[in-house]
């Protein structure tokens, strides 16, 4: 499908929105039901961060009451104990990624957050769960020892904490059944690939069961859990076919079941419904675990149903928005369920009892935005210069003509990541300034098949880069887009990109942005933390390279925008978190440098609060208003 210069919705006058009315915190965000379906635990701004707010399910915001007190950082991600009682979340420092697990008692207005993970510098928690059969018992994974990657039990009242599972290997993940027992183990080999066994309950022994993932699945086999009797292993592989799909691997005889698959479209694993915050790839039942359905990735991404009992339920959320169901939440009985929807104009939640039948709108994240007034995002596709299909999403401005306009390619991060149709303030920013909005998911990018990300091997700052320049031609060509006035931005890859299109083609790109950009891949690798190491084989190191051998630490180099740094030529805006644990700001450090020496333009944002990504909104709407400055200064 490809967008239409003359098919746009025109409003009565463009309007300029400012980066306060796109970049604030969205007002209402990720909804969750409470276990006994009586209370709504939502965040919401208070001071000037993102907290987490409980009111009565049929209570609105005036009647809610505010139960975590962040004054430092916004928070993420929380959710309900089993005991309505108990609401746990995640918070970091300043952006540092130091994970720890809070509580906080919803009976005690006056009770403070509990770090219920009082760990040493260096150390985090991964991941918590509420444990389904070990009431008021959170599962965590974290690393006391910073190479290992240990599970534990934590009692939610007292804080007491039991080592459940040591991690006997780096890069071996123990799955658990729902009783908290081992019933298979992923461990990750040298090639990249994951080994799947089945473990024995009595003696412990090791079942091969398959091996899979690897280079095709870069970010690993991203679904890998045991059923809740421990008798199959869901896992999501390209199996015989070119789509990502759910199987089910049988423990006892290793046979492999297809329980979701959509022809022409891979599961979902790695979109991003809002700054650190993903889609549920798998969307489960509270009281059990089983699986009711499972998103898949496209046009607009698409939920199907594999539950029979859940085909009544997901049809009458359906009808409550055109947008594509994003979040999803119930009571313990499945009666009441809170779900949000993913839209390019209007996301919003609603509240929908299966007992009654009664919906109710329960908010939009963004109510000071006319919808009239933001642009839709319309899916394009159009193939790069060796035949590959390259799938994407064009911004256009509204109410104005659409021919020969400046044009911004947002590239995405990851890079195993990918662009999915849904509400970018980005995206809205750009195109109220007059500016044609491009994003591509070029090679090597996830949810477009085993082919698609293949093909990006070897390829960063080749292919990868190609395919960008061949969107940006497919604007041109079609008349959208004036070829004098291109601009490039991104984070994390995103920036990575950025800076190749300055360093490798500044012919090409009037303006560039680098947000936590890479600058030097080798330096980068080299950087991350042990606990990662294991976990690299089958996307960095065989994507990019390995700095430790000298002929790819060699091409590696070549391949880094610092390596190039004195053919920079165009116009950057750099900008960078003080704590970023993924990139770190030397990174940018050297670019800036480089270039400040050669008297080349170049101007320099650092966050002392942030780490990779800006999350406070007074640093992003600062952000904001220099890109839109440079973008003003060099694009119109």
């Amino acid at each position: 499908m490809t967008a239409r210069p003359d098919s746009r919705p025109t409003a009565s006058a463009p309007r300029r929105f400012e980066p306060e009315d796109l970049f604030r915190d969205p007002a209402f965000s990720q909804p969750v039901i409470s276990p006994d379906g009586e209370s709504l635990a939502y965040l919401a701004p208070s001071g000037g961060r993102r907290n987490v707010w409980v009111r009565g399910i049929d209570q609105e915001h005036e009647d809610a009451r505010r139960v975590t007190h962040d004054t430092r950082r916004g928070i993420v991600t929380f959710f309900w104990s089993d005991d309505p009682r108990w609401l746990l979340y995640l918070q970091d420092t300043d952006g540092n990624e130091d994970w720890h697990l809070f509580r906080v008692d919803l009976e005690d207005p006056s009770d403070e957050a509990q770090d219920l993970t009082p760990l040493a510098p260096g150390s985090r928690v991964f991941s918590a769960e509420m444990m389904l059969t070990r009431p008021g018992t959170v599962l965590v994974t974290m690393n006391p020892r910073p190479a290992s990657l240990d599970m534990f039990l934590i009692d939610v009242r007292t804080g007491e904490t039991t080592l459940l599972h040591e991690q006997a290997e780096a890069g071996a993940d123990l799955l658990l059944d729902r009783d908290g027992a081992p019933a298979f183990v992923a461990r990750v080999t040298a090639d990249g690939s994951t080994e799947f066994s089945a473990v024995d309950p009595r003696s412990g022994e090791r079942h091969l069961l398959l091996r899979a993932g690897g280079p095709e699945q870069p970010m690993g086999v991203e679904v890998q859990r045991s059923t809740p009797d421990g008798a199959g292993l869901l896992l999501s592989l390209h199996h015989d076919g070119e789509d990502l799909q759910l199987v089910r691997v049988d423990r006892e005889t290793a046979e492999v079941s297809v329980l979701a698959a959509v022809p022409g479209r891979s599961l979902d694993t790695m979109s991003m419904l809002a700054p650190g915050v993903l889609p549920p790839t798998l969307y489960t039942d509270r009281a059990t675990g089983d699986v009711l359905a499972v998103r898949f990735a496209g046009p607009r991404p698409h939920v199907e149903v594999i539950d029979p009992g859940f085909a009544e339920v997901h049809a009458a959320l359906d009808a409550l928005s055109d947008g594509v169901l994003g979040t999803l939440s119930s009571d313990l009985s499945g009666t009441r369920w809170v779900a949000t929807f993913d839209h390019d104009r209007q996301p919003e939640a609603w509240l929908y009892d299966h007992a009654t039948g009664d919906s109710r709108l329960l908010f939009r994240p963004h109510p000071q935005l006319d919808p009239a007034h933001l642009a839709p995002m319309e899916p394009v596709s159009f193939p790069a210069r060796d035949g590959l299909p390259l799938p994407g999403y064009l911004t256009l401005p509204v109410g104005v003509p659409t021919r020969g306009l400046p044009l911004v390619l947002v590239v995405h991060g990851g890079p195993w990541a990918l662009d999915s149709w849904g509400f970018s303030p980005q995206a809205q920013f750009l195109a109220d300034r007059g500016c044609a909005v491009l994003q591509v998911n070029f090679r090597g990018s996830t949810g477009h098949g085993r082919r698609h990300v293949l093909a990006g091997l070897g390829e960063f700052a080749g292919a990868m880069h190609t395919d960008l320049l061949d969107a940006v031609d497919w604007a041109v060509g079609r008349g959208l887009a004036d070829p004098d006035r291109i601009g490039i931005m991104g984070g994390s890859y995103g920036g990575y990109a950025a800076l190749v299109g300055a360093a490798f083609t500044p012919e090409r790109f009037a303006a560039a942005v680098d947000l936590v950009g890479i600058a030097d891949l080798t330096s980068f690798l080299r950087a991350l933390p042990p606990v990662s190491r294991p976990y690299l084989a089958s996307n960095w190191i065989a994507y990019a390279g390995d700095p430790e051998d000298p002929a790819q630490e060699a091409d590696m180099l070549a391949r880094s925008p610092i390596s190039r740094v004195e053919e920079i030529t165009t116009p950057l805006l750099i900008a960078h978190g003080a704590n970023d644990a993924r990139v770190m700001k030397g990174e940018s450090d050297r670019i800036v440098a480089s270039l400040r020496e050669r008297g080349v333009p170049v101007e320099y944002l650092v966050a002392d609060d942030e780490g990779h990504g800006f999350g406070n909104p007074e640093n992003e709407i600062r952000l904001q208003r220099a890109v839109a400055a440079h973008f003003d200064r060099h694009l119109t």
